[in-house]
């Protein structure tokens, strides 16, 4: 997949969160900001699907029970979203030198639909590319533990996309696991069953090599 860099603009870089439901990815994130704010670093936060009327439109049907959505428009659905999403959000801001923080991005369209839910993985990408116009994240932080407990963390009614089964969960983590080892320069996978304050010094850590690397 071609992707569309912004080295030439100083402090920009584009972060994002993904991993089951359950996972801890919205403590993570908190703890992520909280971060580069204390080390001065501008930054916007977004989540996919959402962050833009239209996105949050979107969102509000995708994750509820009241419509029937097929898999392929379930996935154009997202892509929509994120499409507005990139245009409104994403690369305005690394346009002006931020940092980007997304609570998941295309990586989730990949897994979801493609991985789990049966769509060609390949295709999924090939619409993702023309969705994001070549836009992907520096680094993602792929949380990772079983689906099982990171089922039992969650303590309220079950979203349309969390209410899918115990073989769908599973089919994700390995989904998500197998996107991970084909793209190791961009995703790290992070142990998310460790202290909420281990994995986040991981992921600092994982920040740090990516935001002080010299750029090409």
């Amino acid at each position: 997949m071609t992707r569309t860099r912004y080295v030439e603009r100083d402090g920009c870089m584009f972060f994002c969160f993904d991993g089951l439901d359950g996972v801890g990815k919205t403590t993570q994130i908190e703890l992520f900001l909280a971060w580069l704010q204390e080390s001065g670093r501008p930054f916007v936060k977004c989540q996919d699907p959402g962050s833009t009327p239209l996105g949050e439109a979107i969102r509000k049907i995708l994750l509820g029970h009241d419509v029937a959505i097929s898999r392929i428009s379930e996935m154009l659905l997202f892509m929509s979203a994120r499409a507005q999403l990139v245009e409104e959000v994403i690369k305005p801001a690394l346009d002006a030198g931020q940092i980007v923080v997304s609570d998941r991005y295309l990586l989730a369209n990949v897994v979801y639909q493609g991985h789990a839910g049966g769509l060609n993985v390949d295709t999924i990408r090939d619409i993702g590319q023309v969705a994001t116009q070549g836009i992907m994240p520096d680094l993602v932080f792929l949380l990772d533990m079983p689906p099982k407990a990171a089922a039992d963390r969650i303590d309220r009614e079950r979203d349309r996309m969390e209410s899918q089964g115990a073989a769908f969960e599973e089919r994700l983590r390995q989904g998500f696991l197998s996107e991970a080892a084909r793209d190791r320069d961009h995703v790290v996978v992070i142990d998310a069953t460790q202290s909420v304050d281990v994995v986040a010094e991981q992921i600092r850590r994982a920040a740090e090599r990516v935001l002080l690397a010299p750029r090409p």
